[in-house]
């Protein structure tokens, strides 16, 4: 969860620090630190409560802070909670050993409780300062150097991390070591960076070098070093990020979320164009073959949030196309249940930042059953690409704001093509049938934008919607999965209680929380529902409800019964969702506007959890 940054070179470090932090702070904002080190002097750590900015006051951007060498953190909080005192970086009695970390420790209790007696004093509530102290233990034990006693430390440590450490005896250099927590490094003219995502230092170099699982790295001034747990050099391969570093600023638009929203249309071409080669969907890079997708007798869709979400609209069009059944499972169940997978099944597992922990625990789990996997991820080189067997690389580019908008769009149009491409694999789709398809499929982007030149009407009614307490989504099929998703951009980024049901299901128990003027909006893109969902819409209107219609044009009695209508262009309707979503994000966006909270960084989230 937590943001990390790091470097070594000629340069001042703290503003670097500084700058690499504000590109992460979608990563955590309970409070923030850096340690810097000028030379041999004493490594001087400030830190501070809250955002970013107070400790930006506290330092003068960085200019108050002297030194070519240090590591930065911000924080959301896990163990303990957001204070100054347990703000990171930590260090060790004597500050032989400072660090910072992301990630949770598990058996942290238990390594307190020996560091305890070894003599060891603790100040703050995080697992983090026991990390710390247990590499400071090892170093002063064996005598055998920074590796060694990172690596001693990482065998006695359960859970998940990534730590970036700095060592009195050992000016100018950082190590850095992870296990399941995502970290890269970068060098560039003579500097090196390191930090736990691609924003942070896509300023300074599009080169990269990915840290292993369980690896250890030295950074030196224009250089790194990698070992295994075992203390033995490795080597590595440098990868090119071909985000441009513009794509990680705002660009003038007052939030990285309307930026984003605003980028669809060309991130959505820009994945159509990836795999769809003369006219053909052409999966050669991604690596499934068409004999491989007739064998498929099963698929599991597994992902978290709004990834999940994807899933869910996905699975209606896999199983209009293809004869393969479709299970939907959040990854934070799936991990844990013990249930037998179909054999010659596959499972597709859609994450953002490739790095999900319960996502890619249940990639690791399925793997282990034998089970053939692919990846849905938007970050090259992140764990969850470099595990599955095969990978869908959605091109999103960097995405700030916690609130997911042009990556689920991506994932959507990756799962479009998925069924696609099964379809006519399996002999289930003629050639003719996928070419109209992907024919309609290219008019989606000029279809959004045609929707975001009348953002201001949802505007206006969103305004109307700042007040309210509750709010209900209804659909059905590929409707209702859509739902899911604009509740969920509702109560995210604008805290009201927001739910979302299968239309069908209101008479079974969510009508009885209908009262007079609660907003309920209504999902009619499915031509054959239609007249099955205004029906739902009329008996929660007698009740009192306040009603919004979302549907396509030509469906204008919806004039008639709702008292505000949101209108998106006609398409296929197993491609709908990716043009009625539109709408719904931009609801979310201006209610929380209209409300005056941060809508990049809304409460209590971070952008991805990395953490179980």
């Amino acid at each position: 969860m937590c943001g990390i940054v790091g470097f070594t070179g000629s340069k001042q470090a703290a503003p670097i620090l500084l700058d690499g932090l504000s590109k992460l702070e979608y990563r955590g904002y309970d409070s923030a630190g850096i340690a810097v080190r000028d030379g041999e002097k004493e490594t001087e750590v400030v830190k501070a409560k809250g955002k970013l900015k107070v400790l930006k006051e506290m330092t003068n951007d960085g200019d108050a802070v002297k030194g070519s060498c240090g590591i930065g953190h911000t924080r959301w909080a896990t163990h303990g909670e957001p204070s100054a005192v347990n703000a990171h970086p930590h260090s060790s009695d004597d500050e032989n050993v400072i660090a910072v970390h992301n990630g949770i420790i598990e058996n942290y209790q238990e390594l307190r409780e020996k560091l305890i007696k070894s003599g060891y004093e603790f100040y703050s509530q995080t697992d983090t300062e026991v990390a710390v102290k247990l590499i400071d233990y090892y170093f002063k034990k064996y005598g055998l150097g920074p590796v060694d006693s990172i690596a001693r430390a990482m065998i006695r440590i359960r859970g998940s991390y990534a730590l970036c450490v700095m060592f009195k005896d050992y000016p100018g250099e950082i190590y850095t070591a992870r296990k399941d927590s995502p970290m890269i490094i970068g060098i560039a003219d003579g500097e090196t960076y390191v930090a736990s995502d691609v924003p942070a230092i896509l300023k300074y170099t599009r080169n990269v070098y990915y840290i292993g699982n369980m690896e250890i790295a030295k950074l030196v001034k224009g250089g790194v070093t990698f070992y295994n747990i075992d203390r033995e050099e490795i080597e590595k391969s440098l990868t090119e990020i071909k985000w441009d570093a513009e794509a990680a600023e705002k660009g003038g638009y007052e939030h990285f979320m309307l930026k984003e929203i605003h980028e669809q249309p060309k991130v959505v071409r820009d994945t159509i164009h990836s795999v769809v080669k003369d006219g053909k969907i052409d999966f050669s890079d991604i690596g499934l073959t068409d004999e491989e997708m007739q064998k498929i007798s099963q698929i599991y869709i597994v992902a978290c949030g709004s990834a999940y979400h994807v899933g869910m609209a996905v699975q209606y069009v896999i199983e209009d196309f293809t004869s393969i059944p479709v299970r939907v499972e959040l990854a934070s169940e799936f991990r844990y249940r013990k249930m037998t997978l179909v054999k010659d099944s596959l499972v597709i597992i859609i994450s953002q930042s490739g790095e999900t922990a319960d996502s890619l625990a249940a990639l690791r789990e399925a793997k282990e059953k034998g089970i053939k996997t692919l990846g849905i991820v938007n970050v090259v080189g992140s764990s969850i690409a470099r595990e599955a067997d095969n990978v869908f690389y959605t091109l999103a580019g960097p995405e700030i704001s916690v609130a997911t908008t042009k990556a689920y769009s991506t994932q959507l149009i990756a799962g479009y093509l998925l069924a696609m491409q099964f379809a006519v694999a399996r002999g289930e789709m003629s050639e003719e049938k996928c070419s109209e398809l992907l024919d309609e499929l290219y008019t989606i982007p000029d279809k959004i934008e045609k929707i975001l030149e009348d953002k201001e009407r949802i505007q206006w009614y969103a305004n109307k919607l700042a007040g309210a307490k509750d709010a209900f989504f209804i659909g059905r099929g590929i409707d209702y999965a859509i739902g899911l998703e604009g509740s969920l951009k509702m109560k995210e980024i604008s805290y009201i209680h927001s739910e979302a049901y299968a239309a069908g299901e209101l008479k079974h128990g969510p009508i009885s929380l209908i009262e007079e003027g609660i907003p309920v909006i209504g999902v009619l893109t499915q031509q054959e529902l239609y007249e099955k969902t205004v029906s739902n819409m009329v008996e929660v209107k007698s009740r009192g409800a306040s009603l919004m219609g979302l549907t396509t044009y030509g469906n204008y009695s919806m004039e008639d019964l709702a008292d505000f209508t949101v209108y998106i262009p006609q398409t296929d309707s197993h491609f709908a969702g990716s043009l009625s979503v539109i709408p719904l994000q931009l609801l979310g966006y201006y209610v929380s506007v209209a409300k005056g909270y941060d809508v990049d960084k809304p409460r209590n989230l971070a952008k991805s959890v990395t953490v179980e």
